[in-house]
């Protein structure tokens, strides 16, 4: 799945790449490793807006603190960010409801990710496709390996193990509507160390619906080497921008076009 890009010298198709921002419950914005030692990073209004500026494909945007919480969706704040924004932005956390998921896409969020509530109930993926569209539902899948480097998934920031394989999540988030799949790959968060590729690519081919990898990006060309290497569509990162250099000195920041489409020529 590509998105139309548009630069002075002509119009091409590449594959997106997009931010991953998270957000606590003081509604500012944290940068994580190994979904662990938040860091904060700053204001998510800013960070729209500079976004915005770099042209961004897509924005996410995920509060990472609701679910554990029993919080709903900090209403007033996202529909200030989504405001701001002039890129699609998909926003996850706290969601457990239809009424809650309407509400989000009523202040004019495009679409919503889902975690926790997915393996809490399909119904709700179902619902949510059924009446917005499978475009508008992402399921978010958290993996990382056990002490025999099997991969596990997990719900609830990465605190709750679930039965299923990797694989086996995306069958079922597929099954229910869904009509994206953001792969976390945890034990490479925030850590620059590129993606995981092996189970990035087992599950984009377990699936039909476009999968998204996070995780582990050290620099833009990761997301475009996952992408190309792998049957994944679409790359997600944080750290890479938001900090530079090895001291991780906050700096918010996204490639300009030229950049990107060199990547994917």
């Amino acid at each position: 799945m590509t998105d139309l890009v548009t630069t002075n010298k002509k119009r091409i198709h590449r594959p997106r790449v997009m931010p991953v921002l998270l957000m606590k419950e003081d509604g500012l914005l944290y940068k994580t490793q190994k979904y662990a030692k938040p860091k904060y990073v700053g204001d998510p209004r800013i960070a729209v807006k500079i976004f915005n500026d770099k042209c961004a494909d897509e924005l996410v945007l995920l509060d990472i603190d609701a679910t554990r919480d029993s919080r709903e969706p900090n209403y007033e704040l996202i529909e200030e960010i989504a405001g701001e924004a002039f890129m699609p932005v998909a926003y996850g956390g706290g969601i457990k409801t239809f009424e809650q998921a309407k509400r989000v896409f009523s202040i004019g969020i495009e679409k919503v990710v889902i975690n926790t509530a997915f393996f809490e109930s399909r119904e709700l993926i179902r619902k949510i496709a059924d009446f917005f569209g499978a475009q508008s539902v992402v399921v978010s899948i958290d993996v990382k390996k056990d002490w025999r480097g099997r991969y596990r998934v997990f719900s609830q920031n990465g605190q709750k193990k679930h039965k299923l394989s990797p694989q086996e999540a995306a069958i079922e988030a597929e099954k229910s509507g869904a009509g994206e799949i953001v792969l976390n790959a945890i034990d490479h968060d925030g850590m620059f160390c590129n993606y995981d590729r092996t189970i990035s690519d087992e599950v984009a081919k377990a699936v039909s619906i476009p999968v998204i990898a996070c995780g582990g990006a050290s620099s833009i060309k990761d997301c475009a080497d996952v992408i190309k290497n792998t049957d994944i569509s679409a790359a997600a990162a944080g750290s890479i921008f938001v900090f530079q250099g090895p001291h991780r000195a906050v700096l918010i920041k996204f490639p300009v076009d030229d950049e990107l489409n060199k990547l994917f020529t």
